[in-house]
């Protein structure tokens, strides 16, 4: 077994969690479970940042301590996690000592190394951002574009951290390590970047400004600019773990790409003798019915609402469906339902009830022994083991909605074959050989949903083991061993009947 350790970028509590926070996470979650199954031994990271200005705003604002604040905001990311079934093996909080250590001890670290100075700062800073701007981050016609909020002008003592010193090393380490970044063309953007000379970075906030942060080890007068702070708990989450760091892959969002995570965290990690890590990969944004998700106009989809009221699963599924790793797509009501009904109830839905319904009517219940197969059942057999094959090489590229579209292919020319079939008529016939094709397409149709129903366990755990539950199976611990077509359901009795994707009280009239 390899190690493999993957990370969510870690949630900013300033605000209850969306769309957005619960795609990562599930994104993520997705790729963790395929490596599991994979035969990796997997360490799957997440967890909330907790410092900063806008959180000591936000605690202000609603008459509470900061600590109180973000207690009670973390557990609603928590709940998020348990809701959608995210797998995660850690969840780190950045108030937590385990990480707060960590974060002091590289910092003495670097100012020791003589990495970090101390130095007057005179320029732009932004309250919504939380860093220091530059004249080459205003617009063209000389304003400061939204994302940065109110931005003033100050002057203040501050320690800066190298950041310069290393711009060469960085350009030289992507130049050759040109899969860093996932999507690829997302990293000719960060050499972009790089391609104007870096500033070095301030990594300190007086305390008379801000008191909700890691306090400097060499200067208590001041605490840990809150990226600084934040981006460490990728290592600081498992510094007690031999064999885990470097991580494979860090999970992040297209906007905290560049500069936090492809050029702060790799010159953060070399300053400090420590490999950077191996991978980052960043995903799109979601809108909500072709415009911007905006809680306040009401254009905002609350997951763990939606979850309560389609499923998880149903919701995992559309997340991962619907959106091409790395780029942007749309969320609405409509295309969901659309989803639902047509790909999960009644294509998914229906194989499974098809399959109880006559293995019910027609054997006893009990899945009977395959028969020698025909040239129908060779069809369906070449057809899913050329499924399995392409789905599988699609996960290891994260292309999981095309993975996703040919296992439902699958699906649907299995409820095809039933069609061919027509095992309802031969369950009329007294001809043997019509009682051994009826048995045989019993088999085969059993066979062939709980083959199909294996690619789906990343995405759908939940909905793969309410099938395998009703098909009488239970699976062994090879992953790979599942996907090989066999007989290995003959003899099992089958439940009644399942219900796992019902009309939604919201749709019901």
């Amino acid at each position: 077994m390899k190690n493999f350790y993957i990370t969510t970028a870690i949630d900013y509590v300033n605000g209850s969690p969306h769309l957005g926070h619960a795609y990562e996470k599930v994104l993520t979650d997705v790729i963790a479970r395929f490596r599991r199954m994979m035969g990796d031994r997997v360490h799957f990271l997440t967890g909330v940042d907790e410092h900063g200005q806008k959180i000591q705003q936000s605690a202000r604002k609603s008459g509470k301590p900061p600590q109180q604040f973000v207690d009670e905001v973390s557990e609603e990311f928590r709940e998020m996690c348990r809701k959608l079934n995210i797998s995660n093996d850690d969840f780190i909080r950045t108030t937590e000592p385990r990480h707060k250590k960590v974060v002091r001890d590289i910092l003495q670290k670097l100012y020791d190394a003589g990495e970090i100075y101390k130095a007057e700062y005179k320029g732009f800073y932004s309250t919504r951002q939380e860093q220091f701007l530059q004249e080459k981050d205003r617009n063209p016609d000389g304003t400061w574009p939204e994302i940065f909020g109110e931005v003033t002008e100050i002057t203040e003592s501050n320690y800066f951290f190298r950041l310069q010193k290393y711009q060469d090393w960085l350009i030289s380490y992507l130049n050759e390590n040109d899969s860093f970044v996932f999507p690829r063309y997302r990293q000719k953007q960060v050499l972009e970047f790089l391609s104007e000379p870096l500033n070095d970075l301030c990594i300190s906030r007086p305390k008379e400004r801000l008191e909700w942060g890691i306090p400097l080890p060499f200067d208590e007068n001041f605490v840990t600019y809150v990226w600084f702070d934040a981006l460490l708990n990728y290592y600081s989450a498992v510094v007690d773990k031999p064999g885990v760091w470097p991580a494979d892959f860090h999970v992040i969002g297209k906007d905290i790409l560049v500069p936090p995570h492809a050029v702060y965290w790799p010159i953060m990690l070399r300053a400090a003798g420590l490999p950077p890590p191996k991978a980052l990969l960043a995903h799109g944004w979601w809108s909500i019915n072709g415009a911007k998700m905006s809680k306040s106009t009401g254009n905002f989809v609350e997951p763990i609402q939606f979850a309560n009221t389609y499923g998880a699963d149903a919701l995992r599924y559309f997340l991962i469906r619907e959106m091409s790793v790395g780029q942007d797509s749309d969320f609405s009501q409509q295309q969901f339902l659309a989803r639902y009904n047509a790909e999960l109830a009644n294509n998914l839905g229906n194989l499974v009830n098809r399959t109880l319904n006559m293995t019910n009517r027609f054997g006893g219940g009990v899945i009977p022994a395959a028969e020698a197969p025909q040239d129908a059942e060779r069809e369906l057999q070449a057809l899913w083991n050329k499924t399995r094959d392409e789905a599988i090489s699609l996960c290891e590229g994260f292309q999981f909605h095309i993975g996703l579209e040919r296992t439902f292919a699958f699906i649907t020319a299995t409820n095809g074959y039933i069609e061919k079939r027509a095992p309802w008529k031969l369950g009329k016939s007294t001809v043997p050989e019509d009682q051994a094709l009826l048995r045989l397409s019993l088999a085969t149709m059993a066979e062939a949903l709980r083959c199909g129903v294996s690619l789906l366990q990343a995405v759908m755990p939940e909905t793969t083991q309410k099938i395998y539950g009703v098909l009488g199976h239970t699976p062994g611990a090879v992953w790979k061993e599942e996907l090989v077509w066999g007989d290995r359901l003959s003899g099992k009795k089958v439940a009644e009947t399942a219900i796992l994707f019902p009309r939604p009280q919201t749709e019901k009239k």
